[in-house]
């Protein structure tokens, strides 16, 4: 049975909703799998410019599945002892890249708990809004293991500061949507019946702009981030800058401006 709903709310973009509700959408073997295979498909299609990830039921995602019942992922059968935890871990890690990798600027829609691998989740997004019930944490270390987990250990600090991702990632207390945006994790928070559409039209507002310009502003942004000074930085901008006059799309920019018209976009 399926885990995972996709769905086309808008005219290039993707919803795709954790759906496994009686689990709160922990992560088991069959979802992450899933999860997986829907995104490794949605960075083949062109069609789709920006992806928003939910989840169905009380809450977005309650991380690890702790039931005990779960299934071994296939990287991680027939191994030792070390290899078999080792690719339970990378499984669900390689999930984390998938998200983050995507071509596609992806919005997490956060309601309920988003804790563990949940939070997780949300990191590995380029966005991120939620409804005023949303709560999240970074709770491994509250079941006696590390609070640095696939990816939480990268993004937290980026992007609530060092600070604060100590606070949170030493205690493994769960925070609030209010404290989530006061940390700087969140883009806005809103009524539980508003998340969709906020999600959309944050992604509405992405897909409006050109092929060529939102793949590399994703790709040159978090690129950036890890630049080891300024002048890198500024040498990938040039490039970027240069190759993207080929697309032809800013004489179509100025055009349509002096026209008083949207653009229509050259493709990349």
């Amino acid at each position: 049975m399926s885990k995972v709903a996709v769905s086309s709310p808008a005219e290039g973009v993707a919803l795709v909703e954790l759906d496994d509700p009686r689990r709160y959408n922990a992560l088991t073997t069959a979802m992450v799998a899933e999860l997986r295979d829907v995104f490794g498909k949605l960075r083949a299609d062109r069609a789709v410019r920006a992806v928003v990830i939910g989840g169905r039921g009380k809450g977005f995602c309650a991380g690890a599945n702790m039931t005990g019942d779960d299934e071994t992922p296939v990287e991680a059968q027939d191994r030792g002892p070390v290899g078999a935890i080792h690719f339970m871990q990378d499984n669900l890690a390689q999930l984390m890249l998938a998200i983050h990798e995507l071509p596609q600027p992806v919005i997490a829609a956060v309601h309920g708990a988003a804790v563990g691998g949940g939070l997780a989740i949300a990191l590995a997004c380029d966005l991120r809004v939620a409804s005023d019930d949303a709560s999240f944490g970074a709770q491994f270390i509250r079941v006696g293991l590390s609070a640095c987990d696939v990816g939480s250990s990268y993004w937290l600090p980026r992007v609530v500061g060092p600070t604060v991702a100590a606070e949170l990632m030493l205690t493994g207390r769960r925070f609030d949507a209010a404290e989530a945006l006061r940390f700087g994790m969140l883009n806005r928070v809103v009524e539980r019946d508003a998340l969709l559409d906020t999600a959309l039209d944050l992604a509405a507002l992405i897909t409006a702009n050109s092929e060529y310009g939102v793949y590399m502003t994703k790709l040159g942004m978090w690129a950036n981030l890890d630049a080891p000074s300024l002048r890198h930085a500024m040498e990938l901008e040039n490039r970027t800058q240069v190759l993207g006059t080929f697309t032809r799309n800013m004489t179509e920019a100025g055009r349509a401006f002096v026209e008083k018209r949207d653009p229509t976009w050259n493709p990349m």
